[in-house]
């Protein structure tokens, strides 16, 4: 039985491992987008650029509140997708 069901399901074996591919792609893309590091990354340069009196503490401030609802959006599709162990 199993080698009757190879060959009558042999036609579609591309569309399972297209399929399976496809799913691996998405899954790096999905960990890739939602990546926190480089809002991390820019957390950092902002501090750095308010102790050295680049910017305001106002610009600060505003900056540092978009790079946190940033980070918390992307906490909260990271949980919601599952990527997060």
């Amino acid at each position: 039985m199993g080698l009757i069901t190879q060959l009558l399901t042999l036609p579609v074996a591309p569309v399972r491992g297209f399929t399976w591919v496809l799913g691996h792609v998405l899954t790096a893309a999905e960990q890739e987008y939602y990546d926190p590091d480089p809002i991390r990354e820019q957390l950092a340069g902002l501090e750095r650029e308010l102790v050295t009196g680049q910017i305001s503490a106002e610009e600060f401030d505003r900056r540092e509140d978009e790079l946190l609802d940033a980070l918390e959006s992307i906490q909260y599709e990271r949980w919601r997708l599952g990527l997060d162990p």
